[in-house]
């Protein structure tokens, strides 16, 4: 399939409404106890109803949060699909590409990941297009100090072929070493499922194995 580079996130949207059909409504997701229904959802929720949206990150709104993407899954499995591919209305900000690759990039890909191996076992489910890896280091550029700031010690990123990245400093230092997809996807707490190689100090690698990663 050919990808324009200009906005990453629409191919990504795309892409992962094409999993979800393939794999229906009720297939594990990394979010459980989310199924695929959920998780599509959830995405319509985030963007559809700012509102509502609140309640993904503030406890006090997560019960009203939770109802209504009850109500939002319980709809046709297609409507729900297509509710994920339209996005959010025309007015919608991330309708411009470069709105929507700052704001719903990782969004996709992490979440398009959550579905591809939502069995839990490690290792890549498709080979990433140039420009999908170019656009998750790009990511990890900008928001590995964020994404790695609870690490208990440094963090070295190395993808081969783009150089090295030090997210986190300190007195011992845990090298990284994979390719961009699936170093993003360490970055937002998927370790369980990334293909990366881990050196360093051995004390360093189990605390890092332990750490809570992510927004």
């Amino acid at each position: 399939m050919t990808e324009p580079s200009t906005n990453i996130a629409r191919r990504e949207r795309l892409d992962l409404c094409e999993t979800f059909e393939s794999v229906g409504p009720d297939a594990p997701t990394l979010c459980m106890p989310w199924t695929t229904r959920d998780l599509a959802a959830h995405l319509v929720i985030r963007e559809g109803r700012p509102d509502l949206a609140s309640g993904i990150w503030l406890p006090f709104m997560a019960e009203r949060t939770e109802r209504e993407q009850a109500k939002v899954a319980a709809q046709p499995w297609p409507a729900l699909i297509e509710a994920v591919r339209s996005g959010p209305p025309s007015w919608h900000p991330t309708q411009l590409a470069v709105i929507d690759n700052a704001v719903n990039l990782a969004e996709m890909v992490v979440h398009h990941e959550d579905v591809l191996r939502g069995d839990g076992t490690p290792g890549p489910r498709r080979e990433p297009t140039p420009h999908l890896e170019a656009a998750a280091w790009a990511l990890l550029s900008r928001m590995g100090r964020l994404l790695f700031r609870k690490a208990p010690d440094g963090v070295e990123l190395h993808a081969p072929g783009r150089g090295a990245l030090t997210v986190r400093s300190g007195d011992a230092t845990v090298h990284v070493t994979g390719a961009p997809l699936e170093l993003l996807l360490t970055a937002y707490g998927r370790r369980q499922v990334a293909q990366i190689d881990l050196t360093g100090d051995d004390e360093a690698i189990a605390r890092f194995e332990t750490a809570r990663f992510g927004l």
